[in-house]
């Protein structure tokens, strides 16, 4: 089982999603972004962590918004999601091609990792 935390993170009514690049695990999926906890970290440290590596994201963390087990035809995740409110951002991007600020209606247009899905229903 592989922990990752990843961020819902609001700029004013609207939310970030990345997609994942080709050549990576779910390549082409758009995703909450955010990456693996590391065993001396906490899900809060992983977090800032893996959002300034791969977006120069800063974030003001909110509060937890869930946690969800999903399992891949390869490999197994808990997933584990926080609220967070958008400071700012280099968006250089490192393990993603793509982002897109969107609204909750607008989510159906974008192939979305399947681990990701349960937390929609939260936001």
């Amino acid at each position: 089982m592989i922990r990752v935390v990843c961020g819902v993170i609001y700029k004013r009514d609207k939310f970030l999603i990345t997609r994942r690049k080709p050549g990576i695990a779910l390549e082409g999926k758009w995703e909450f972004p955010g990456g693996k906890i590391k065993d001396s970290e906490t899900g809060l440290e992983a977090l800032k962590r893996e959002l300034l590596e791969e977006l120069g994201m800063q974030v003001e963390v909110l509060g937890k918004i869930g946690s969800n087990i999903h399992h891949y035809p390869n490999f197994s995740i808990e997933l584990i999601a926080y609220k967070c409110t958008f400071i700012e951002a280099s968006f250089k991007l490192t393990d993603h091609d793509a982002y897109e600020w969107i609204s909750k209606v607008d989510i159906s247009n974008f192939d979305l990792a399947d681990a990701d899905k349960p937390f929609i229903d939260l936001i």
